[in-house]
């Protein structure tokens, strides 16, 4: 009888996630074939990163008309000790490993799409590697827990399709998760990989300090020197805090908290909302000095334009 219930869950949940597949429908302007949109991709280790990234990619999708598309590297079934209020709302005991490990990736894939279609995700590639808790180390990532080839070939094949311009991942500085640098440097690999002329460029973002005073300084992860940053300071920044809308009353804080919601089976993550107003972004050395303009030129961009009709909803 047990078997049975927990077959008949599956089953829903599985129709669920089928559905939310299925590619939201556009709501930004009309293409200009003669002026092809911006191309983005994501590449992160767990279905609620990309939170790090909503306000830039929000502008991306909803200024500039771009694709941006999402590689999510583990099923992120880790996630499940902070899930209690999650619990009564999908009505299972989530704190429980052997239950989270079970039904967590599924629900996790789920909120990951509905915040994706807020800030306009188009599609979704789920790599599915083991998700085996907090680490500060990449290197045991990357040597025992994940399948590299597997992962490495599937982002080679992801970038080649695509056509990228860009690629954001988390910026793989010490501190951070061993999933975050291991998700990064494989990225990074995989654009590296390509052709010349077929690699998009590489960014590794983060949020910077509340005091903005301070400035975090990122030139590389030990061992690892694709992810060497010269000078240290992130080259494009994107501003949460910039107003639009009637009477510049909405900032892009708004969307990301929006985002940061879905995840409710993630408690802790719910305390982000409203920290962090700036979206900072480190350029990669491995991506060769020409890239260096195009992307201050796409960020420049992304600037708030007083004139931009989306700015202002009435």
């Amino acid at each position: 009888m047990h078997r049975s219930a927990g077959s008949n869950l599956r089953t829903r949940w599985t129709v669920l996630l089928s559905l939310l597949i299925i590619p939201w429908p556009s709501l930004t302007a009309a293409q200009d074939p003669a002026n092809p949109p911006v191309r983005v991709l994501l590449v992160t280790a767990h279905p609620d990163d990309d939170a790090a990234f909503a306000a830039t990619v929000y502008r991306v999708t909803h200024h500039l008309s771009g694709v941006v598309d999402l590689a999510l590297v583990t099923d992120g079934g880790g996630g499940y000790r902070y899930s209690t209020l999650a619990e009564p709302i999908y009505n299972l005991p989530l704190t429980d490993e052997r239950v989270a490990r079970q039904y967590l990736p599924a629900i996790r894939k789920r909120e990951l799409m509905a915040g994706g279609a807020i800030v306009g995700i188009r599609k979704y590639f789920f790599l599915d590697q083991p998700d085996r808790g907090f680490t500060l180390s990449a290197d045991s990532v990357l040597r025992a827990v994940w399948d590299t080839a597997f992962v490495g070939n599937r982002l080679t094949a992801i970038l080649a399709d695509g056509s990228y311009d860009l690629v954001l991942g988390i910026l793989p500085f010490e501190e951070t998760h061993g999933h975050h640098k291991s998700a990064t440097i494989m990225a990074l690999q995989a654009a590296m990989s390509l052709p010349p002329q077929d690699r998009p460029v590489v960014l590794g973002g983060f949020i910077c300090p509340q005091d903005r005073t301070k400035e975090m300084r990122f030139e590389g992860l030990e061992g690892h020197v694709q992810t060497w940053v010269t000078g240290g300071a992130p080259l494009v920044r994107f501003d949460r805090t910039q107003k639009f809308g009637l009477n510049d009353r909405l900032d892009y804080r708004i969307i990301v908290n929006w985002v940061i919601a879905e995840h409710k089976s993630q408690g802790t993550m719910q305390l982000l909302m409203n920290r962090g107003d700036i979206e900072c972004f480190w350029y990669f050395d491995a991506n060769g000095p020409e890239g260096r303009q195009r992307v201050a030129e796409l960020f420049e961009e992304l600037k708030q334009d007083q004139d931009d009709p989306a700015s202002d909803p009435n």
